[in-house]
């Protein structure tokens, strides 16, 4: 690895990505964000993210262009021995190697840690997988809506609406995205500080298991149970936005002095010495009757009238917004969130910076997402090959073979 010089904090680290869809694609997403060189390595059929409707030209989804700008693209048809030889190439000058592969298919395709060590021993070599490889699941397909079934979190909305839903995100998939950033960040950490290269496994269904009981775990965490699993508050069927006099919006009492503010507001002073709603602990216990209170007061208001208020004194409070309409607000305009930029091949388009912000080495967009081998015969030069090798590799197209 080489020194940041203004390219980001991991400028100089070069990481070779064999994953797909979300989960890898997303910790890479925040790795290319911080300056690393991340090649995406493909199949000459491309990630099928690419294919999403609606876009201007095939393989270019609008979801594709924001979660892969500032990486490389190659295509590599690896059951071909010139494509594996380059791969291995590449190995040998990368810092990280991540792959989405289920463990037996990894190691069949020889990309399994060993196999891949042999030639860069202090590489990085992270496996995101659906379940560890040491369990009966090792080797079961995982899908985001298949780690939600399984982790819990689609059997909350039954606890809270009466039967088991899905969450409409995949929260699991970028969960583990950005545990498989954290760890191969932690891993560099590591090897910079001279323990040498390590290989790394992140499940997605252990990950979200423990995402999940980091608030619900309570009594359960303890020898035998001290009650059952599950953080009250957030289990009440009377926590959700709140209908107001045109909208909806979240509206958060929370401290004790957000609480005696709410009740002086809508005029019930005499709920400050309540017994039930003196202390936080209390209020977890009745929280069912507080939260059926804002509901009742919500609509007496306008939203901005509820958002004057709760600014004034404090009380956490939001409208409802619609992702539609997310990039008008006040707050993402003036930070910039969305930008505006050209695709060579696709147009305008917004990109959604990096929501984080590195005062000595800061986000910027380096490229934009590549399409399918765009950099292949680049990144192939790179490497010192022969046009004859070159061409083996890419046939007659130079990108994708």
């Amino acid at each position: 690895m080489s020194t940041p010089s203004g390219g980001g904090p991991l400028a100089g680290v070069r990481v070779i990505d064999l994953t797909s869809v979300i989960m890898g694609p997303y910790a890479t997403h925040i790795l290319a964000d911080m300056g690393a060189d991340v090649i995406k390595v493909e199949s000459p059929e491309g990630d099928s993210f690419r294919g999403y409707r609606p876009l201007r030209h095939e393989g270019m989804s609008g979801s594709f262009l924001n979660l892969h700008r500032n990486k490389r693209g190659i295509v590599l048809d690896l059951k071909r021995a010139p494509a594996r030889e380059a791969l291995d190439l590449l190995i040998r000058g990368a810092d990280v190697f991540v792959h989405n592969l289920r463990p037996r298919a990894a190691k069949k395709l020889r990309l399994d840690y060993e196999t891949v060590r042999a030639q860069r021993e202090d590489i990085v070599y992270c496996g995101a997988y659906g379940f560890g490889a040491d369990g009966p699941y090792g080797d079961k397909a995982a899908y985001d809506d298949l780690i939600q079934a399984g982790s819990g979190l689609a059997a909350l909305y039954g606890s809270v609406h009466g039967e088991p839903q899905y969450c409409p995100t995949v929260i699991c998939d970028k969960i583990a995205g950005q545990t498989v950033a954290n760890a191969i960040l932690g891993a560099l950490f590591h090897r910079v500080r001279g323990g040498g290269g390590q290989a790394i496994e992140v499940p997605m269904f252990e990950t979200a298991i423990e995402f999940m009981l980091v608030e619900h775990y309570g009594g359960g965490a303890f020898d035998p149970p001290l009650g059952r699993i599950g953080f009250q508050r957030l289990l009440s069927a009377q926590r959700r936005p709140y209908r107001t006099a045109d909208g909806h919006a979240c509206i958060l009492p929370y401290s004790d002095q957000n609480w005696r503010d709410f009740f002086a507001f809508i005029g019930r002073d005499d709920l400050v010495q309540d017994a039930r709603f003196r202390t936080l602990p209390e209020r977890v216990q009745n929280i069912d009757v507080l939260y059926a209170l804002v509901g009742e007061e919500a609509s007496r208001r306008t939203t901005a009238q509820w958002v004057e208020f709760c600014d004034r004194v404090s009380i956490p409070c939001m409208p409802v917004m619609d992702l539609n309409d997310l990039h008008a607000d006040p707050h993402v305009r003036a930070v910039g969130l969305f930008e505006q930029a050209e695709h060579p091949s696709e147009g305008a388009y917004r990109p959604v910076r990096s929501p984080v912000r590195f005062s000595a080495t800061p986000y910027r967009l380096r490229s934009h997402a590549p399409r399918l081998g765009e950099h292949t015969r680049e990144i192939l030069e790179e490497l010192g090959l022969s046009e004859a090798n070159i061409e083996a590799i890419t046939g007659s197209h130079g990108g994708a073979c």
